[in-house]
């Protein structure tokens, strides 16, 4: 590919010929001329006159290349004590047979289906047997809040739901149909069917709306795919919205499949036969993007773990996974990695485990706290890349592109901006800020092919929420700064930075500071309102199984950890150690929902949310009178 340097210039000095080129690696129906429609702009469109099947590239394409028996899809479920591999050939056929029964039930170009399903094979068969028949799916999170769920389905208007009898999390059975049910009736939309899978672990009770998967895939023939405009929605994946209706995230087919493709050699090295473990859910971009298409799209084996990184049954099942599938590039959370650390300090679970085809560890969803990233670098012995991205770009932004050229690690910075991603960081009047000084962290328009289009159903909305503060710029919603060197180094989101008396302090970095503790495992810094100062910092950590330490000299020692790092501006003088702390299901800490519980608001617990328990058993702590107004 040449060096970094010369693939970077290439993508920003002549993008139409670096993404034409890119997009050779598809196969098209209809194979583009154009790269970049600029017509609308800021509303930008990616190879507006090419017409492709993202289905066919992920599937069919390799069984017609004479590698239908390699291993696509490996299912691995400690939960359910299963295991179970799909050949590219048997993997085709049964999305195949699935879209068609689809087609039977009505489903067509254009038509939406929300998919609600656990981590199961059948979640990743019903996404790509939409794209089949050119159907538009939007995942929802298996076992989503019934609300959550009817907000989705009244945005999306689909014309079928795809769901299971349960999903399992931890110990537990979630039975899901009567949370699916519940969303129904909440829901204004009404969708025409249902079709459930039955688990052995909980049956559901059919209604008359409601199909059996099997039954209904059993008698219908097999669909062909159905090309479409690569400007076509291929998915809608909703995010959290600060008023409360989700965002419906567009994802477009033509751009989407050729910045994956790309993606998964440039940045994650990984090509045809070699296996990538991602740990993340389909519910989530990140298990869109590097659990289902990217690798399909590459020729390469994935793994579905329906699992937890600890607790099913142990803190040792990623290093099982990796070593029973040959697994060359893992990707997580940094939040799953904190875990593993939590609950075996010193990596004791990887013997036994042949993890010498383990090149790379990918981390993202959370800032990547230097301490566990020296952590797994010296557990594993391989290059640990944090590397930033969101539900909105697709695909990562910032990173180490390791199969193009491997750059020097720096512990706190995803690395360098990647091909097609002009970052850059400004103030608040709009201005660029000199090297290593923070500010808001935007990219340049146009946004390069796989990122979003633009909102379901909501252009007014994708301009106030991305498009409206810096003009030409897309703002990420999360400040940094780029150091002289040209990496990136993200604090945090643009309200996790605080105002102590005047003083513009970033939460991320006094995390980085606690996490440094030799005792601490995790930890969460947010501001809280304050009569005298406007706002102080308040600390809380988790402590590494086995710490046998008074709470109150780690506490005292964090708070003088904090001082040495940083200095007294930092004015950190209250750290609570707890039992855990709240994140959403995707690893990310809830801090803006303790914050609001801190300053005395009747904060509603997020949908997203992990563990409803941890939030209550932090609300006592949070609203610790003395420090709050």
């Amino acid at each position: 590919m040449g060096t970094y340097e010369d693939v970077f210039r290439a993508s920003t000095e002549d993008p139409e010929h670096f993404w034409l080129k890119a997009a050779e690696a598809i196969d098209w129906d209809v194979t583009p001329r154009r790269a970049l429609d600029a017509s609308g702009a800021p509303f930008y469109r990616w190879f507006p006159d090419g017409r492709l099947n993202v289905c066919f590239n992920a599937l069919d394409r390799h069984v017609e290349a004479g590698r239908g028996e390699q291993p696509a899809l490996v299912y691995d479920s400690p939960v359910t004590d299963t295991r179970r591999t799909y050949t590219y050939a048997q993997l085709r056929d049964e999305v195949a047979a699935f879209a068609g029964a689809l087609a039977q039930l009505g489903v067509g170009h254009g038509d939406r289906v929300v998919i609600y399903m656990p981590m199961v094979p059948e979640a990743a068969v019903a996404m790509l047997a939409c794209v089949r028949i050119g159907a538009v799916h939007s995942v929802v999170f298996g076992g989503f809040a019934p609300r959550e769920l009817a907000l989705r389905i009244d945005d999306a208007a689909p014309k079928v739901v795809v769901s299971a009898s349960c999903g399992i999390e931890g110990k537990r059975v979630i039975a899901y149909k009567p949370l699916l049910d519940q969303a129904i009736e909440l829901a204004a939309h009404k969708p025409q069917k249902s079709v459930i899978l039955q688990r052995p672990q909980e049956r559901a009770e059919l209604g008359p709306d409601d199909l059996d998967w099997t039954a209904l895939v059993a008698t219908a023939p097999p669909a062909d795919c159905v090309p479409v405009p690569a400007t076509d929605p291929l998915y809608i994946l909703y995010t959290s919205g600060t008023t409360g209706k989700p965002k419906g995230v567009v994802r477009d087919c033509g751009g989407y499949a050729v910045a994956l493709h790309w993606s998964m050699g440039a940045v994650y090295d990984v090509g045809p036969g070699e296996t990538m473990f991602t740990g993340s859910d389909v519910g989530w971009v990140v298990g869109h993007s590097y659990i289902v298409y990217a690798p399909l799209l590459a020729g390469a084996t994935t793994v579905l773990y329906e699992g937890k990184p600890v607790g099913t049954p142990d803190a040792g099942q990623f290093w099982r996974v990796a070593a029973e599938y040959r697994v060359k590039t893992m990707f997580t959370a940094p939040t799953a990695f904190r875990a593993i650390r939590k609950e075996d300090p010193k990596g004791a679970l990887t013997a036994g485990h042949d993890l010498s085809r383990l090149c790379h560890l990918f981390l993202a969803g959370e800032r990547l706290d230097p301490e566990t990233y020296h952590w797994a670098s010296a557990l594993l012995g391989i290059p640990v890349i944090d590397h930033w991205w969101q539900t909105e770009t697709g695909w990562p932004i910032v990173a180490n592109p390791v199969g193009i050229e491997a750059a020097p690690l720096k512990p706190g910075s995803p690395t360098l901006p990647l091909p097609g991603w002009d970052v850059r960081v400004l103030d608040a009047s709009g201005e660029p800020v000199p090297a290593g000084v923070d500010g808001a962290i935007v990219v340049k328009l146009p946004l390069p092919p796989g990122a979003l289009p633009t909102l379901w159903n909501d252009d007014d909305r994708y301009l106030a929420s991305y498009l409206s503060a810096y003009d030409g710029y897309y703002l990420t919603g999360d400040s940094g700064h780029i150091d002289a060197d040209g990496y990136v180094f993200v604090m945090g989101r643009t309200d996790d930075v605080i105002n102590v008396a005047g003083h513009r302090l970033s939460t991320g970095s006094m995390e980085e500071a606690l996490a440094a503790h030799p005792d601490v495992a995790e930890c969460a810094v947010i501001g809280v309102a304050d009569a005298l100062k406007g706002q102080i910092p308040r600390g809380f950590v988790v402590l590494k199984a086995g710490s046998d330490r008074e709470p109150g000299e780690v506490e005292a020692e964090l708070v003088q950890l904090v001082r040495t790092r940083i200095g007294a501006v930092a004015s950190l003088k209250d750290v609570t150690i707890v039992a855990a702390l709240p994140k959403t299901r995707s690893g990310k800490i809830l801090r803006k929902t303790m914050r609001g519980i801190a300053d005395g608001h009747d904060e509603p617990i997020p949908s997203t949310v992990d563990d409803p328990g941890v939030i209550e058993d932090l609300r006592p702590v949070l609203r610790r009178p003395g420090h709050t107004l």
